[in-house]
């Protein structure tokens, strides 16, 4: 079992980008108007947890995400500055629970929760790799 004693509920966490074309939405491919695209708001609420738990993991462990529900409110324009925020609420042996919010410098454009967990990195690339080498055995098998 992995040690997680330094990861506390109430630990936080903090990110933010200043929207570039690069975030919008048809540069995303997640639509067609020039505003803040829905998954860059996302990552950068994922960007937050990292940002609350990751430095406290033991070494040679880090975490994925397994699980957003957020909702996106308002648009934020380019130019303007997004800031996310993350907040542990639940630990529950390897998964780690977090209120996210994001805002804009006007407003909050959207919130939710978000689930982590924490992993053996060199197992899991095991795990990985072994998946790869299966498909590459069952792809040669229909060749």
């Amino acid at each position: 079992m992995v040690d997680l004693s330094d990861v506390k509920i109430g630990l936080k966490g903090s990110a933010e980008i200043v929207v570039g074309e690069e975030h919008t939405a048809p540069r995303i491919g997640s639509g067609r108007v020039h505003v803040l695209a829905t998954p860059v708001m996302i990552n950068v609420m994922e960007a937050a947890a990292l940002a609350a738990i990751e430095h406290l993991l033991p070494i040679g462990h880090q975490s994925l995400g397994t699980h957003l529900n957020v909702g996106h409110y308002a648009a934020t324009p380019v130019g303007m500055r997004l800031r996310a925020s993350a907040q542990v609420t639940k630990i529950d042996g390897r998964n780690i629970e977090f209120a996210v919010a994001a805002f804009d410098d006007k407003e909050q454009v959207g919130d939710g929760t978000h689930r982590r967990v924490v992993v053996n990195v060199a197992r899991f690339d095991q795990r990985v790799q072994a998946k790869l080498k299966k498909m590459n055995h069952i792809n040669r098998r229909i060749t």
